[in-house]
């Protein structure tokens, strides 16, 4: 198997921060692996709080190209994949990309759609909601026009004036919302009483209210809390799963956190068994990554997957949006393919 990966800048469509730190464009890492003249794509998207830095996932790269030079690909992914795991106890946003370039590569050899090569259901087509993140009040409402198709809005919170911010958006649309606090809660009264309130706001679930190191504040609030609580940061990977302890009603499950989608699968078999509620999230990846999470929809509850609409320059063909719903098409491997050569 042949391994190349090439940086690339994905430009935002509309630059976005606040305290007049701006951002225009993200780094994603795009991965291709090759074998019997059959191409599989991947990448490895590197947002900032994971601690992911370019340098160490193309070093880690570097590492997994030469492992992959003596793999065939009549080994089994499952083996292939934890002999990737080992050779770095981090770097879990370049083990998914070569998860993701894994996937489509085999389901391609194939013949086969991912979902059939992996016997599971597929959904073409999902309600997303649309990200609004913390910024001043002008952006919001463009940002709020902007998810005019959209049905359902996901807010960030987690600031001081949250009321405030939910009684500005409410000014504006009467769209549910998902609220992501980002761990931003610490008083975990005050945190079940904007919890009751923000039910009557047309709130439909909470993200990681509080620390992920508040784990009995965590369970003491999911069973008093008048709306369903999922896991973000409390959760990467599927032995964080096990230590939840009745923590939350269900979890986001992240490529680019959990290392892809073969630790997703599994994720998502453990959630079915012990009734957790499954939520598909995305960082800030392109039509790649975001296509590969998107064949996953049978098993979500809700799925936030809108990342590819913050670009100008995606390079990526993948999923597409209308009437507020990610679509995705049946095809070889994961349906996705680069429109503009990424290991330029």
């Amino acid at each position: 198997m042949i391994l190349s990966f090439q940086p690339f800048q994905l430009k935002f469509k509309h630059p976005f921060g606040v305290s007049g730190h701006t951002r225009s464009e993200t780094t994603s890492v795009f991965v291709t692996i090759e074998q019997n003249h059959c191409i599989g794509y991947g990448e490895a998207c590197l947002p900032a709080y994971l601690g992911e830095t370019l340098e160490g996932t193309l070093l880690f790269l570097k590492k997994a190209g030469t492992l992959l030079k003596t793999v065939h690909s009549t080994v089994a992914i499952t083996e292939i994949l934890s002999a990737i795991d080992i050779l770095d106890h981090s770097c879990n946003a370049a083990k998914a990309a070569i998860d993701i370039a894994l996937c489509d590569l085999y389901a391609k050899l194939s013949q086969q759609s991912f979902c059939e090569w992996q016997k599971i259901p597929f959904k073409n087509s999902m309600p997303t909601s649309f990200t609004i993140g913390i910024d001043h009040k002008e952006k919001i409402i463009q940002k709020i026009k902007e998810a005019e198709h959209f049905s359902i809005l996901k807010i960030k919170a987690g600031t001081k004036d949250d009321v405030d911010l939910i009684k500005f958006i409410r000014q504006h649309t009467q769209k549910p919302l998902y609220i992501d606090v980002n761990q931003g809660w610490t008083n975990t009264e005050e945190a079940l009483k904007l919890i009751d309130w923000m039910k009557d706001q047309g709130v439909l679930l909470i993200e990681q209210p509080l620390p992920k190191e508040k784990k009995k504040e965590m369970q003491w609030l999911s069973a008093r809390s008048a709306l369903p609580i999922f896991a973000d940061e409390s959760v990467k990977r599927y032995q964080d799963l096990i230590e939840l302890d009745g923590a939350f009603a269900g979890i986001n499950i992240k490529l680019m956190k959990c290392t892809g989608l073969m630790e997703a699968i599994k994720m998502i078999q453990y959630c079915k068994i012990n009734r957790l509620q499954i939520f598909l999230g995305c960082m800030a990846e392109s039509s790649c990554a975001t296509g590969a999470m998107a064949q996953l929809m049978a098993f979500a509850d809700y799925v936030d997957l809108d990342a590819p609409q913050l670009y100008l320059n995606d390079p990526f063909k993948g999923p597409s949006y209308a009437n507020g719903e990610v679509m995705i098409q049946k095809g070889l491997g994961l349906a996705v393919e680069p429109i503009i050569n990424v290991m330029e």
